[in-house]
């Protein structure tokens, strides 16, 4: 039984499908010492190298870890970078997170070995809800609550409605279903608004 490129090294651990479409198409990976194209098939047997150095082997348990991340980690899996996730954790085996969490905000990131589950949970059409609990510098207002309720534009586009409840003068919770870069703080800045503090409390069914 033949399994897709990607799809191979996803199950493997090392990377998503989409980075692994970015490994092919930097000619890093070769199988049966043949550079990999993209849809290329990997069978039992078969020799299947990355930068020279043979990865093939039986697939790994899974492995699932849901971290609480402190403020001043960031969630990458490049090691040259001093404060990256995976030397924070210090896992045995090879895990990576799945999506970001600002390395100024804190709380729930998943990661994992399991490249399908990293497909399916960031994929935009899923709409998998991710509930954060933020802290603004300025007071709130049921003008804010309103405005940020309602699509907001940034990054030249606008987001989706969110739900969202305030708990006090200056904090709320808010339920987004889509992960642009920064966005909450993004809302925030279009009305005026400053983040002080932003944790995520929950991923789809998994709560800190």
């Amino acid at each position: 039984m033949s399994t897709r490129i990607n799809k191979y090294i996803s199950e493997l651990g090392i990377a998503s499908r989409r980075q692994a479409d970015t490994m092919v198409a930097d000619g890093r990976l070769s199988i049966n010492d043949r550079a990999a194209i993209p849809g290329s098939q990997v069978r039992p047997g078969d020799v299947v190298k990355l930068d020279g150095r043979v990865i093939s082997g039986d697939m790994p348990e899974r492995v699932y870890i849901a971290f609480n991340k402190p403020e001043g980690i960031t969630c990458t899996t490049d090691l040259r970078d001093p404060t990256n996730i995976i030397d924070f954790i210090d896992y045995p085996e090879r895990i990576f997170p799945v999506g970001r969490l600002d390395k100024a905000s804190t709380g729930l990131i998943l990661l994992t070995n399991d490249g399908d589950l990293v497909n399916l949970i960031l994929r935009a059409r899923y709409g998998h809800e991710k509930e954060y609990e933020v802290t603004v510098r300025e007071r709130i207002t049921p003008e804010f609550m309103a405005g940020m309720r309602k699509p907001v534009p940034i990054l030249n586009t606008l987001t989706k409605p969110s739900k969202i409840r305030q708990l006090d003068t200056h904090r709320f919770r808010i339920t987004l279903s889509q992960g642009m870069n920064r966005q909450i703080r993004r809302m925030c800045e279009y009305f005026d608004y400053h983040v002080i503090s932003l944790e995520r409390r929950r991923i789809m069914n998994v709560t800190l």
